[in-house]
């Protein structure tokens, strides 16, 4: 019998959220008025840099059992401002606080500097719906609380 190989796995699966983060911020940015796309955009961020936060000890894992401890470590803190990232921007899209979110998309596409963009949107709209799950998902933490 033959291996069976993953070929979506989270290395590649962080990239293309760093890609489409990166949409979003481009996009974002480029809007002259706050609507509800532009808040969707913004949910998206979050949900985003969670999922790629998500995807880090998923990473880890295969290292940690050949004991490559070390080099384990040093990616866990190379993307440990994912999370950090994550629930500020969350903060800043459920208190709709516009000014707090402008100066945290600069330094969340600063982190994604490595990643190469096309031209143009290849992704589509991610983001579309993206606000009501995040309420959604705040709903729930408070329950768990």
């Amino acid at each position: 019998m033959s291996r069976v190989i993953n070929t979506d796995g989270s290395g590649k699966q962080r990239t293309q959220l760093s890609k489409a983060v990166l949409i979003a911020i481009r996009e974002l940015a480029a809007k002259k008025q706050i609507d509800d796309e532009a808040r969707d955009m913004a949910a998206f961020l979050s949900l985003a840099l969670s999922q790629i936060d998500a995807t880090v000890d998923t990473s880890v894992k295969a290292w940690e059992k050949r004991d490559y401890w070390l080099k384990a470590d040093q990616f866990r803190m190379q993307w440990a401002w994912a999370q950090v990232s994550a629930k500020k921007v969350r903060e800043a899209v459920l208190l709709n606080d516009w000014g707090e979110l402008a100066v945290l998309m600069p330094e969340i596409a600063a982190r994604l500097n490595t990643i190469k963009l096309p031209k143009s949107n290849t992704v589509g709209k991610p983001w579309t719906g993206a606000l009501a799950e995040l309420k959604r998902r705040g709903a729930g933490d408070k329950m768990t609380r």
